[in-house]
């Protein structure tokens, strides 16, 4: 695939290894007006005469999404990198997967429970999706399995890390397996029977179970029976490990072999591992809640007990008892999965935690401090609004440090005594998260603070709910948004008195709050106090702790309300350009395409020569490579050691450059059903940085994987004597090698001063 061109810019090197991070900066305006865009004046393709349906324009969403963890399965087979890391992707797939089932596949099911017989965009009813479905599926669990046990554990072994049977083990290992399982396993362990006086038991989500055949000694009775394995327990139990060699055995193996020690006079006939996925759709009227708080609460407990959706069993079990597990959890012969070998790989993941073998893993990365905070002055650290002052600051993680960054940036508000007020949105973050500290500390020293909290962030409710009650035990102010809208936007205001003025500054980002994730996602921030971005951000916070339903925005891109509308003009921005032989361009980069609508646009702007890359990580249902349709389309995808995560919008746009920045995908929920924020990167310099990132991954060789006409992704090569370049490296390599701090020379406009 030859390289894209990309945009261009005044004194912009075209080499990666020389850019300069120092370059001149100059402020750039949006030539759209943002408030004259509405909901209801959205344009209609249907006037460009392109409206389309049909299986022949769309992929299906839930197999575009099976291909991306096919892509992701392809870097536990990737030589190059270290196997250790190899095992961890395994266990990625396999996490991935579990989600899948609990969200798309639930969901689907309950269309199907329904009767819905509508046809998806891409000309499919649930059940035909449903089988087809699990015809990619058990492709893929064949694949994932062979590569784990017939690749990696033979090479681990080479390596010195060995997993092992309890036939297997020397007199000296069997002691220490039997005392591991006398004072660790045996104490949490409960043997449950089914029969008249004991119903069958709750299986929880995820866990794995034996499900046994015991014969009593004395009558001969067979009787079911069910042991969880203990999920507070490591996978892999270490009988040795010297930094050279490593000997591990799975607990199911050790409580395999001593269950019997449960079953005083019985014997065990047969016994297998069964693991349930349960539905996580769920949905409930929000409208008709009197508290978002309890009405969360209900959901989470009714998820705890939702149906089955699949049921993986070992592939040996005896078919009597397999009955017995699908007729007791109502689970239909096309939930069923058969395994040979170990169920549940997901802990794989674990693997990467073994002492020692640092050869097997990859290299120690530690996010650098940006060059903008490593300004000092007098009294040591410049102080950090100081710094955003002299120029807006775009932090890109995990290169950049988030903690020397956006949890500075609320520490030292929190502690500094000129701000007045600090506001907050919540989607994701950490258990014990050192933001809400200090948000709690900033509420102390007399702050007024407030935190939106999105109680419906999938699968992390519960942490959100604990974070939401210590907060306003603490004394901050907490909400949860809108009704029937999901709070997904990330951004921070803080409101500063200095004076002659009440100065506000904004983070605005496109991933969470999460210092953990931070370290493992691809992200941007942008820290600013230009007084419009930040009046925009103060008035979003209103809008979502108030009542503001015609709220207007000066540079915000803000959903459900004004973002597809903005995006949409963009697009038709350049099939203008483009009718008049002007120059167009479009570089989107998301984690998902998925709107039927927007992708219409995409496919009208490449029917009139707009030239268009699309970087999407994982589904995209657009279809490249149809005549006279996608010609001008090309479809990227990066996989590697970090999850890329940052969505960045660039637009030609007469040669203004557009850049956006912010916490949507090209998706119906985040167009129409969540409150998102993008916002305009405006600073030239920082312009130039976003368009590094687009060069760097638009040449890449190494992680880069490209959507063909054929609809398969293939894995794009090193040409002839091409460098190699791969993303993550080269951004790596970037942050430590840029020492630089920002220039001195300012640009920012006149009433920034």
């Amino acid at each position: 695939m030859a390289t894209p061109e990309l945009p261009q810019h005044d004194d912009l090197s075209p080499d990666p290894e020389t850019f300069d991070a120092s370059l001149y900066q100059k402020p750039g305006r949006l030539p759209v007006d943002l408030n004259s865009l509405k909901k209801d004046n959205y344009k209609k393709l249907s006037g460009n005469n392109l409206e389309l349906h049909g299986p022949e324009f769309f992929h299906n969403y839930e197999l575009s999404w099976l291909d991306f963890n096919f892509r992701v399965l392809d870097e536990a087979r990737n030589p190059a990198n270290p196997l250790l890391e190899q095992a961890k992707f395994i266990g990625i797939v396999c996490s991935n997967l579990d989600e899948f089932f609990q969200k798309r596949v639930g969901g689907l099911k309950r269309q199907l429970q329904a009767g819905v017989e509508k046809l998806s965009v891409d000309g499919l009813t649930p059940l035909e999706q449903l089988k087809a479905i699990r015809k990619k599926v058990k492709v893929m669990i064949h694949a994932y399995r062979s590569c784990f046990f017939n690749e990696i554990v033979p090479r681990l072994a080479e390596e010195g890390i060995t997993f092992r049977t309890f036939d297997t083990l020397t007199k000296k290992e069997r002691k220490k397996v039997n005392d591991y399982f006398d004072t660790q396993l045996y104490p949490i362990l409960t043997p449950l029977i089914v029969d008249q006086a004991h119903p069958f038991p709750f299986i929880s989500n995820k866990s794995r179970s034996f499900a046994l055949e015991i014969v009593d000694d004395v009558t001969g009775e067979s009787i079911f029976a069910r042991i969880k394995v203990p999920d507070n327990r490591p996978r892999w139990f270490t009988i040795e490990n010297n930094g050279k060699k490593a000997v591990l055995i799975n607990i199911d193996q050790i409580i395999r072999e001593r269950m019997g020690d449960l079953f005083p006079g019985a014997t065990v006939r047969s016994a297998h591992i069964f693991r349930v996925s349960r539905n996580a759709d769920l949905k409930r009227n929000e409208e008709e809640a009197d508290d978002l708080l309890e009405l969360i609460e209900e959901e989470l407990r009714e998820r705890r007990f939702a149906d089955v959706v699949r049921l993986e069993i070992e592939a040996d079990m005896p078919a009597h008892i397999k009955e017995i597990l699908m007729e007791r959890m109502n689970v239909n012969p096309l939930d069923v999965f058969d395994m040979e070998g170990s169920i549940g790989l997901a802990d794989c993941m674990q693997l990467g935690k073994i002492a020692g073998f640092e050869h097997l893993k990859y290299s120690t990365w530690n996010p650098v401090l940006h060059p903008a905070f490593r300004k000092t002055g007098e009294d040591g650290p410049a102080d950090i609004f100081s710094t955003i002052r002299e120029n807006d600051i775009m932090v890109h993680h995990p290169y950049h440090s988030f903690s020397s960054s956006v949890e500075r940036f609320v520490q030292e508000a929190a502690a500094d005594p000129k701000v007045l007020a600090i506001k907050q949105t919540l989607y994701r973050t950490s258990t014990d998260s050192s933001l809400m500290h200090a948000l709690m500390k900033a509420v102390e020293a007399g702050k007024q603070v407030a935190v939106l909290v999105e109680l419906k962030a999938r699968f992390d409710e519960q942490q959100n709910m604990e974070w939401a009650m210590k907060l306003e035990k603490a004394g901050i102010h907490v909400s949860y948004g809108i009704p029937g809208l999901k709070i997904h936007s990330k951004i921070t205001i803080i409101v500063r008195d200095e004076g002659d003025t009440l100065r506000r500054y904004a983070h605005i980002g496109t991933g969470n709050y999460h210092p953990g994730t931070a370290n493992l996602y691809e992200d941007l921030g942008l820290f600013t106090c230009d007084p419009a971005l930040t009046s925009d951000v103060s008035d979003l916070f209103n809008f979502l702790t108030g009542y503001a339903p015609n709220q207007t925005y000066r540079k915000l891109l803000v959903a459900p309300n004004y973002l597809r509308s903005g995006i949409y003009d963009y697009i038709m921005h350049e099939v203008k350009a483009a009718k008049a032989n002007k120059p167009s361009r479009i570089i989107l980069k998301m984690n998902s395409l998925e709107d039927p609508q927007l992708i219409q646009s995409l496919y009208y702007a490449s029917t009139q020569g707009v030239k268009i890359d699309l970087i999407v990580r994982g589904v995209c249902r657009l279809k490249t490579g149809i005549k006279d349709l996608s010609d001008n389309i090309r479809v990227h995808s990066i996989i590697g050691r970090f999850l890329e995560h940052s969505r960045i919008y660039y637009f030609r746009n007469s040669d203004n450059h557009v850049y956006l920045i912010g916490s949507a995908d090209i998706m119906h929920r985040n167009l129409d059903a969540r409150v998102e924020a993008i916002t305009p990167v405006e600073n030239l310099q920082l312009k130039k940085y976003l368009r590094f990132i687009f060069q760097v991954q638009l040449n890449d060789n190494q992680q880069r994987w490209a959507l063909t006409a054929d609809s398969s992704y293939k894995r794009v090569p090193k040409n002839g004597e091409d460098s190699a370049v791969a993303t993550h490296q080269v951004l790596m390599n970037h942050a430590l090698n840029n020492k630089d701090p920002l220039p001195a020379t300012s640009s920012k406009p006149a009433e920034r001063k």
